[in-house]
Parts: structure tokens; sequence; C-alpha cells
């Protein structure tokens, strides 16, 4: 995704739901259909937290076919590492995601994104 803020990816993974996601797809490759089985959720609602997941790179659809031949999308966790970190007024957020690279040998690579963000004034922190 291009031109994501530390802010939306930290308030995306303060959500329960799309940790659980992460947690799931980590082990094995999941349809929304057993996700929302296992999350104990609406599937609009899974539908919607992969979405936003996708749009970070932090889960993956994947094409699969069942026993009978038919297709269906199932979703991998991509997220390898994330790193928050404050300093100089502000908060980084860096995110490291796994990739699998088609080709000679079909390995795994490894990217790396970052944003800044704020807090804007925090007002007086000597009251505090």
């Amino acid at each position: 995704m291009s031109g994501w803020d530390a802010d939306s990816a930290f308030d995306l993974l303060g959500n329960e739901l799309a940790r659980k996601i992460l947690v799931l797809t980590s082990e094995r490759a999941l349809s929304a259909e057993e996700l929302t089985r296992r999350c104990d959720a609406s599937q609009p609602t899974v539908y919607r937290r992969l979405d936003a997941l996708e749009s970070y790179d932090m889960v993956a659809e994947k094409l699969r076919y069942d026993a009978d031949g038919n297709h269906y999308s199932a979703y991998e966790c991509r997220l390898e590492e994330l790193r928050f970190g404050v300093e100089d007024g502000g908060f980084t957020v860096d995110i490291e995601l796994r990739r699998t690279v088609a080709g000679e040998g079909d390995g795994e690579s490894v990217s790396r994104r970052s944003a800044t963000g704020g807090v804007g004034d925090v007002g007086d922190t000597d009251a505090l």
C-alpha cells in the first residue's frame, strides 16, 4: 500500500479481530468462511478486516482448490514483525513483511515499511 500512515496501521492492529486473523492465518492459509467460524464474527465483518489487512500487505489472498476442483480464496499472514518506537515528539511504526518469491528456488523475501505519526499538542505534562 502506498501512502499508508502510522496512525491507521496502529488503529488496525488495535482491533482484536484483526489480530486474531493474523494469528490464525500465521498457522496456515484459511478461507473467509473458516475465519468466520473460528473468530465467531459475521462474514461481512471478517471480510472488512481482511480487506484492511490486505491494504497493508499484512495478509495475502491465495487461490486454492478443493477436492472437487472448485477454487476458493484463502488468506495467509505476511506480517513477520512489527516495531513501535517513540522519539522526538512522535512515533514510528516499522512493519516487516514476508513475501514468497516465485522462480528459481521459490524462496521468501522480507520487505520493510515505515511510517511516522504524532499526537499533536499533548497539553501540560507537569499536571500529571
